[in-house]
């Protein structure tokens, strides 16, 4: 095993926020901070931080960048760090005992991000998710399509909420179908009491509005299976359970080979792994609560799916429970195996690629 403060002379880690990012050197064979200093984020401010990062260290092979929040604040520095050839990784999480009567500052921060990672094996560092190309299209689809469903939901409950409130015509006492909505967004204003033609009005709004959400929905859906079948991961929809749309987070946390390092690291990373909680006789795992949680939901969906209409995956279901399982440990099994199944076809497609 090679550690980081074994391989890299400097180790740059970086405290990133909104507007500025505080940047700091660290001697990568005793962890001593060299200097540090803060940059504004714009583009110019960018451009001299990875300056200062070159007159400062002298080198790109033995320096390592360190950035705190890669996925949001700190993408910008990420990206002009990478193409200024420096290995960019996202930090560990800082151990308590360093923290401990230190106080809290962003030069203090950025020191810690980059002695997070000195004794990491260098083949365990955390590498960045791609941040161009269908992967990141696919990301910007997966966010967005998940702000629609949420502003769907509101707008179906507030209308249900509405329904049962005043009487308007419409029996709502189960879930609202599809064909009540429509039927609700082609109402005409009517002659009615002022608090009943208003509610009425409301109701005409929020039942268009579910139904702009559900046109983009759908066009949220095309444009990712295009987007699918013009990456490398287009044979997982060949898999049962597996839409456009479980394609897409699946291809958006994978990123791109290389990242995710083992199935057991895709497991963790789906939080479809089991976590030991035995204790003398008692021999037995807990659910994982980590690991992204969205990449998790979707292989629930499609666990959930297979359990309906997959004939193997119902007759391991049907053993399974013969043995005593119940439906939650055979479903999390199920979640484990089909990590396992994703993460092989995922680094098979990038070896022949």
């Amino acid at each position: 095993m090679t550690i980081v403060a074994n391989t890299y002379t400097y180790v740059v880690g970086a405290d990133t926020h909104s507007r500025t990012h505080t940047v700091a050197v660290v001697n990568a064979a005793n962890g001593a901070l060299e200097t540090a200093t803060t940059f504004p984020t714009t583009a110019a401010g960018l451009k001299r931080a990875v300056s200062w990062i070159a007159k400062r260290t002298g080198g790109l092979a033995d320096v390592l960048v360190v950035i705190e929040g890669i996925g949001s604040y700190g993408a910008g520095l990420a990206r002009c760090c990478a193409q200024a050839s420096y290995r960019v990784v996202e930090p560990f999480p800082t151990a308590r005992r360093l923290r401990c009567g230190r106080g809290k500052s962003d030069e203090l921060d950025a020191e810690l991000i980059a002695c997070s990672v000195l004794s990491a094996d260098t083949t365990q560092l955390r590498e960045p998710r791609e941040d161009s190309g269908i992967r990141a299209a696919l990301r910007v689809l997966v966010t967005a399509r998940d702000l629609v469903n949420a502003e769907r939901t509101r707008e179906i409950n507030a209308l249900t909420a509405l329904l049962r409130t005043v009487d308007l015509g419409i029996d709502a006492r189960r879930p609202l179908s599809k064909a009540q909505i429509v039927q609700i967004a082609a109402w005409r204003s009517r002659s009615e009491n002022i608090a009943t033609a208003t509610a009425r009005k409301e109701a005409i709004r929020l039942a268009r509005r579910v139904r702009d959400s559900d046109d983009e929905l759908a066009a949220n859906r095309d444009e990712m299976t295009s987007l699918v079948q013009a990456s490398d991961g287009v044979h997982l929809l060949d898999e049962p359970g597996i839409g456009p749309v479980n394609a897409a987070v699946i291809i958006a946390a994978w990123s791109h080979a290389g990242r995710v390092r083992s199935e057991a690291a895709f497991a963790a990373l789906s939080g479809s792994s089991p976590v030991p909680a035995s204790s003398g006789n008692t021999t037995r795992h807990r659910l994982n609560r980590g690991g992204d949680r969205r990449l998790n939901r979707a292989l629930s969906s499609i666990a959930l799916t297979r359990m309906a209409h997959h004939p193997a995956t119902r007759a391991y279901v049907d053993r399974r429970r013969a043995e005593g399982r119940t439906t939650k440990e055979i479903r999390r099994s199920l979640k484990r195996y089909i990590a396992r199944q994703i993460y092989r076809l995922l680094a098979q497609t990038a070896t022949t690629a």
